[in-house]
Parts: structure tokens; sequence; C-alpha cells
């Protein structure tokens, strides 16, 4: 088992980041050639998530659905005003698992990883384990 970690610098209060080609730098680095990769992120107010990286109007409705649906200022109990956050991360998920081969990871066409963050902007820590053998 391999484990590195990366950082994320988030610029706005809600944004998705794509750090597919982070990960997969990462598992050419280590000369990994086929396994599976935890991403993990140890924070209560990101999240990571795969979807659609071709066309930015899909991360744009995502951003726009969670707000909707989970707004800001919701009349949350949470004295620190980012219970949006904790709940649109709850949702998200703190990890996604993907095999790799070949030495990337194993995604479909327009599949990329996604960082989440919910109460930008802030420097992140992402945790990538990688499984080989």
């Amino acid at each position: 088992m391999l484990r590195k970690d990366i950082t994320v610098h988030s610029h706005d209060h809600q944004e998705l980041i794509d750090i597919t080609s982070d990960i997969n730098d990462v598992i050419k680095q280590e000369g990994v050639s086929d396994g599976f990769c935890m991403i993990f992120v140890p924070h209560t107010t990101a999240a990571i998530t795969i979807n659609e990286g071709a066309d930015p109007d899909v991360k744009r409705d995502i951003l726009s659905m969670l707000s909707s649906l989970i707004p800001k200022d919701g009349g949350y109990h949470h004295a620190e005003g980012n219970s949006d956050a904790h709940i649109k991360t709850s949702l998200l998920g703190s990890s996604e698992y993907v095999a790799i081969k070949d030495g990337r990871l194993l995604l479909g066409t327009w599949q990329h990883v996604f960082f989440y963050e919910g109460d930008g902007p802030r420097t992140r820590r992402v945790i990538i384990h990688i499984y080989t053998g």
C-alpha cells in the first residue's frame, strides 16, 4: 500500500475542482500499473465525487442544484454558519474507490474525479491510498 497526500486550493465558497490529473500523476510517480485507489478527504465540509468532466455546465448544474436543495441560509442550528456544507458533503461522500489499469485511473469516457469545496476558499488535503498486488 502506498499513501500520498495532495493539496487542493479552492477559490470560491462552493466549487468542484477536477483532481483527476493530480491523482494520475501520483499513480505515475509511484510506478503503479494495476491496483485500486482510494481517494479520501478528511474534512467535514469537503467531499469527493465522480461525474462528467467534459462539459463545465455539468459542474455548474450540480452546484446550482445543491444550493437550491440545501440553501446556505436554511435556518440551521449549527453555530458556525456552514451547516449547508456539512449536509452537502454528507450527500456527496468523503471517499471514492477507483480501479487502476495501465498506470491510470480506470474511469469511464466522460468520468473525472472532483473535489467538492463547500466552505471555501480554503487549502485542503486529499489522501490517496494505492493498493497493488
